[in-house]
């Protein structure tokens, strides 16, 4: 993806929470995170500077996905999965289980609440991931307040302070029944899936009596409470081997196309997302219907034991065929889901079509707004010229063709000066006008609608003279110029190469800039090319017994003088070369890298 592409997407990015996906030229995933907000998170990437891993990490993106969750809480959960899932390189910490932390009532006789970073399948119940150490830790201690269970390492002959104080359930006391923990541990998971309000009201209740008492620092207290609740405990999914497995189908339909995406929920964690459009041919329905039966078919009939659809979707038909339940919730968690699915469908589907207005914008409507301001009818084909030459040498012009504002590179052509030595602008720029558009006359092929010289007055003089008065043609020509900077200015165009005035944030004048970074680039590579090989064969000719045909056999093989000082005598001479001359063409290069 270019970085112009991914600054339009950057552009479209919505302000909500969920997790990126970034991905290498390979289409590899390199790195995933999380977000409270995606749009300024993800942009931060590509602003400013950034030292060590994460300007490593920016240098290989060449695109990236997101994924909108519900809440923060969600995205944590899904990164969590997704880099556990994919082992991106740059996700060093979450490779190998998570440090991420977990809430954990361990599986004994009496169980105990601690904080722990793995996840293993030990029959105990786990809650997380939190954000860090702190909010697991600050979790930990409220539960220990409102539902506490054994809190000591051992046990003790007698009961220790935290029975006392209200922060153990007491078995160093007297004996806990299981049905009590079981109570306990009951409370403690609806706590922590979010059912607060009870405790909440309890708490604002404590607040009020302790502010009429005066007792302002316990007010405090409990006002703290209430809010680290309202912030941290929300939903959380309980990690166990016997979740039922689902997947939750949706859509979202706009301009004769479909956007589909699919969340995967094992274990009662959202483990992946899949996405696709396409355009509609029957009603939206019919070909959610139509690929989800061929999804499954696609991956062997490995179907979750429910399939969740809208309410606007055929269940009867759809269960009858996959043989598995096909469900439309109306409301809870599971409609959450379903909804959620459905916005990632529509966001992926608007920045679709917002990406290729964008397109349209920067291309169509650059031209549009460059013909207006130049007065010129709408400017299909443009081609533009750029010399290059170090001191007069190795003299070369290239030149770039653009198509309806995009690059034309079938068109592109490159030129070795044969007529001009030295340096001489005016005469170079005759040269290859002369032999382009000479040819093109000759072929019968049409000319463009602009001409664009990436310089001033002396190269747009140079080609009008040739074209009006050698070849009777009245293709518009305009200067390219540059500010003290050498950034791109403007144009100047005309009877009196008058500048041409372009608003710096238009189109037109993005345009523009490209045109000229383009031609600049492909005439100085070409240069370097001519350079370098010009330098390689003219060392070759001071070899004695290197003729034209020795020196196009060495040429051919090695391509560059880097790959012939690597080599050794032998494989010069497995060239047909004899081995004294190969021993000659030898030293000369090594005397050269000395």
């Amino acid at each position: 993806m270019s970085n112009e592409l991914i600054e339009n997407k950057l552009k479209l990015l919505p302000s909500l929470p969920g997790c990126y996906i970034m991905k290498n030229k390979n289409n590899d995933i390199i790195y995933i995170g999380k977000a409270k907000n995606l749009k300024n998170r993800v942009r931060s990437y590509f602003r400013g500077g950034h030292e060590g891993k994460t300007k490593r990490l920016v240098e290989d993106i060449v695109d990236y996905e997101t994924i909108v969750t519900g809440s923060d809480k969600e995205a944590l959960l899904l990164e969590v999965t997704l880099i556990q899932k994919h082992q991106p390189k740059y996700n060093i910490r979450l490779k190998r289980g998570t440090s991420y932390p977990y809430l954990k009532i361990t599986n004994e006789r009496n169980p105990k609440l601690v904080i722990t970073s793995e996840v293993e399948k030990d029959g105990a119940n786990y809650f997380g991931p939190y954000p860090d150490v702190w909010a697991a830790s600050e979790t930990k201690q409220l539960i220990q307040k409102i539902y506490p269970l054994r809190k000591c390492n051992g046990y003790q002959k007698r009961a220790c302070l935290y029975y006392h104080i209200g922060q153990c359930i007491g078995p160093c006391d007297h004996e806990i029944p299981v049905e009590e923990y079981d109570e306990q541990i009951k409370r403690i998971k609806s706590f922590l899936n979010g059912n607060v309000s009870d405790i909440k009201k309890d708490l604002k209740q404590k607040m009020q009596e302790a502010a009429e008492e005066m007792n302002y620092e316990r007010a405090a207290e409990f006002r703290d409470q209430v809010s680290y609740i309202e912030r941290t405990v929300e939903k959380q999914s309980i990690i166990s081997n016997n979740y039922t497995s689902r997947d939750f189908f949706n859509y979202y339909m706009d301009k004769g196309w479909i956007s589909i995406q699919v969340f995967f929920v094992r274990q009662a964690t959202l483990i992946k997302r899949e996405a696709t459009m396409f355009p509609v041919i029957d009603t939206p329905e019919e070909e959610l219907i139509g690929f989800i039966l061929q999804y499954y078919e696609d991956i062997n009939n490995q179907k979750p034991k429910e399939v969740y659809v809208p309410q606007t979707v055929d269940t009867e038909l759809l269960q009858e065929t996959l043989e598995t339940q096909v469900i439309v919730p109306k409301r809870g968690r599971k409609k959450e889901l379903l909804d959620l699915t459905g916005k990632n469908s529509e966001i992926s589907l608007k920045q679709k079509f917002r990406l290729i207005e964008m397109k349209e914008q920067k291309t169509t409507g650059a031209i549009e707004q460059l013909s207006e301001v130049m007065g010129l009818p709408y400017i299909k084909q443009i081609e533009s010229f750029d010399h290059s030459n170090i001191q007069g040498t190795n003299p070369v012009s290239a030149m770039v063709s653009f198509k309806d504002g995009m690059p034309d590179k079938n068109n592109y052509r490159k030129y070795k000066i044969r007529t001009v030595v030295g340096s001489n602008e005016f005469a170079t720029t005759q040269e290859v006008i002369r032999r382009r558009y000479s040819r093109l006359l000759k072929e019968k092929k049409p000319m463009p609608d602009l001409i664009l010289m990436d310089g001033g007055k002396v190269q747009v003089n140079a080609a009008k003279d040739v074209l009006e008065n050698e070849f009777g043609l009245s293709i518009p020509v305009a200067g390219m110029v540059k500010d003290k900077k050498h950034r791109t200015a403007g144009l100047i165009f005309g009877n009196e190469l008058e500048p041409v005035v372009l608003d710096p944030r238009s189109q037109a004048f993005h345009l523009v800039q490209r045109i000229q970074e383009e031609v600049h680039r492909f005439a100085i590579t070409f240069h370097r090319n001519v350079r370098g090989k010009n330098s390689f064969t003219s060392k070759l000719d001071d070899v004695e017994g290197v003729g034209p045909k020795t020196r196009t056999k060495v040429l051919r093989h090695f391509k560059s003088m880097k790959r012939l000082k690597e080599a050794d005598i032998e494989e010069i001479a497995a060239l047909g070369i004899p081995v004294k001359v190969a021993e000659r063409i030898k030293d000369t290069v090594q005397q050269n890298n000395n």
